[in-house]
């Protein structure tokens, strides 16, 4: 009995199939990972604004014209300040648009971040987790460049510095890790699920609606739903409660606070749970899907 080659067995064992793997969510060093984030989001910043005329101005100028049509329909036509005037209405109209705006740039910009950055992603190992960060990163800088124009229109209309204006920088970095979070969550589910982005949308314009930006917590607050007030609703929401805390800390002394506005310090716990929840949710699934999204783009 004749005893074939190595070689010749081989060939004739069926064939195994080897899954390839990619880097990880995180890969190498914290040095490299933040130096490739920030050369993303500066590549990022010079792509958005190529062969454009007006550059980095259309940034500030869209959400200041939003803010234009918005304020002459609300006060104009609609006159939503007849009867009770909310105090500072177009500073808190303003200041809630540019928060919103940076929420939504930053998750809408998140979702398609991975798939935009196919050839890049199959030539080149890097830590993944880049991608959506470097969105995050340069919506973040968008955002401090608005809130410059805020601080200036509020202190125009005779509004002044207190202490409690210290409180935005933790409003903004809770918003951050809520629309990080969100971004890391959509842009892995994005590559294998192309409906997310349509139904983001649509989720994006019922928060739009649903937190207090074109009205305040007090006008909801007139509203119930099975005996609950709309103010403690809206506050449960996350993006609710960081506006009307940033409305109280920057414009209003008077108004209601989030953990008045939901009811109690206790509940409070709720809309922090939910963006510490969903940032852990998305860091996980996230670095899960690292190593396999080449192979399912």
């Amino acid at each position: 009995m004749s005893v074939g080659a190595p070689s010749e067995l081989a060939a004739k064992r069926p064939p195994q199939s080897h899954r390839v793997y990619g880097p990880s969510a995180l890969g190498g060093g914290l040095q490299r990972f933040w130096a490739l984030t920030f050369m993303l989001a500066r590549t990022e910043f010079k792509l958005r604004f190529f062969g454009s005329a007006f550059g980095y101005l259309w940034t500030l100028v869209r959400p200041l014209l939003f803010f234009g049509v918005l304020l002459f329909v609300f006060t104009k036509i609609l006159d939503v300040n007849r009867g009770s005037p909310i105090p500072h209405y177009p500073e808190y109209l303003l200041e809630s648009i540019i928060l919103f705006t940076f929420f939504q740039e930053t998750t809408s910009g998140c979702v398609p971040s991975l798939v935009g950055r196919e050839n890049l992603l199959r030539k080149v190992r890097f830590p993944r987790l880049v991608v959506p960060l470097s969105v995050a990163l340069f919506s973040l800088f968008n955002l401090g460049m608005n809130l410059v124009v805020v601080f200036i229109f509020i202190l125009a209309s005779g509004v002044s510095p207190t202490v409690t204006w210290l409180e935005l920088p933790v409003l903004v970095a809770l918003l951050a890790i809520l629309a990080t979070g969100l971004g890391m969550l959509l842009s892995a589910l994005y590559v294998r699920f192309r409906d997310i982005q349509p139904i983001w949308e649509v989720i994006s314009q019922v928060l739009w609606y649903g937190s207090p930006i074109l009205y305040t917590v007090q006008t909801a607050s007139k509203h119930h739903l099975f005996g609950i007030s709309f103010a403690r609703i809206l506050v449960i929401n996350p993006i609710g409660a960081i506006l009307t805390q940033a409305r109280k800390a920057l414009l209003d002394p008077a108004a209601p606070s989030a953990v008045r506005a939901i009811g109690g310090t206790g509940r409070l716990l709720i809309p922090f749970a939910i963006v510490f929840g969903l940032f852990a949710l998305g860091l996980w699934y996230f670095n899960r899907e690292a190593p396999r999204i080449s192979e399912n783009l």
